[in-house]
């Protein structure tokens, strides 16, 4: 089987007249129909029913249609790249992230955009949301993933979604056996572990503001560089850290309690310019939008919020 006698037989399938597939594919008829007699010899069945009008393709046949179409097409968009690549052109796409947006949503999107835009090469640079800003600003990156709010009107922004922040102690912390949500009230002055360290505007920001804010003073404050060693300290017991629900199942020997109050939330933030990337912001919407739909298992209702993008 070639790929030629392919191309032959789903144009036939398509017009679903040998008399016209002859004309589009500009060989005479008598040989186009040889040529697929010789397919059908070769595959031991009948690929068309001849007695209807127009001709119909019979359950074999529908089926080798169907993944020839895929495999035709799939071919020819490897050759696409590999031009694309002799000549220079395949687009760089460069991500800007936060560790955390990792734990969802994020890598699914990307694998299905580089499915449907073979022509891109997707590169990572891990960074936090204020260094996305400037690295967007002066090109170094073509889209960021953040989970803080930043000013700036050279920036583009979309929401995602919305996170649930929840609380991850020792075991042998009190408010571990509390079955309930927490209060940020409640945590008082228990040690705390933060992330990032020397960053700023930073998750670590936000969530002593959010603490501040309800009257909780930590007695200690242990600032680490990321969520891994955050979770890792508290399951040292030196304190209990804040991280975005999608983190939970990091380490399983920590007690996840979600904090009530209504503001505590981690929102994903898409970043861009959208002069420069139109086409790719407008597909991972979609791709999103698709993902979402589908309710994978860590898109629990009660510990995301999706907003209309």
């Amino acid at each position: 089987m070639e790929i030629r006698q392919l191309k032959r037989f789903i144009t036939v399938a398509k017009t679903q007249n040998f008399t016209k597939a002859a004309e589009l594919l500009h060989v005479a008829q008598p040989s186009l129909s040889k040529q697929i007699l010789q397919l059908e010899e070769e595959l031991g069945f009948s690929l068309f029913l001849r007695d209807t009008r127009p001709i119909q393709l019979t359950e074999a046949g529908q089926r080798l249609f169907e993944d020839a179409v895929s495999v035709v097409a799939r071919l020819d968009q490897m050759k696409f790249n590999a031009q694309q690549i002799a000549l220079g052109t395949k687009k760089t796409l460069t991500i800007g992230f936060v560790a955390s947006a990792l734990y969802a949503a994020l890598p699914t999107v990307i694998r299905r955009l580089r499915r449907v835009r073979p022509d891109l090469e997707v590169k990572w640079l891990e960074m936090s949301s204020g260094e996305q800003v400037a690295a967007l600003a002066e090109g170094r990156i073509d889209l960021g993933f953040g989970r803080i709010y930043t000013d700036s009107n050279e920036i583009c922004r979309t929401v995602l979604r919305e996170e649930r922040l929840l609380a991850a102690f020792p075991p042998s912390f009190a408010l571990a056996s509390v079955p309930d949500d927490i209060s940020l009230t409640e945590l008082g002055d228990l040690p705390i572990i933060v992330y990032p360290a020397h960053i700023h505007p930073s998750f670590a920001d936000k969530v002593l503001e959010l603490l501040r804010l309800h009257s909780s003073s930590p007695s200690i404050i242990h600032t680490v560089g990321d969520l891994q060693t955050a979770l890792g300290l508290a399951s040292a017991e030196s304190g209990y850290c804040v991280i975005p629900a999608s983190s939970r199942h990091l380490r399983s020997d920590l007690v996840y309690r979600i904090i009530s109050e209504p503001e505590a939330v981690s929102p994903l933030i898409m970043s861009y310019r959208l002069e420069d990337n139109e086409s790719i912001v407008e597909t991972i919407k979609q791709l999103t939008r698709e993902l979402y739909a589908e309710r994978p298992d860590w898109l629990e209702a009660k510990y995301n919020r999706i907003f209309d993008f």
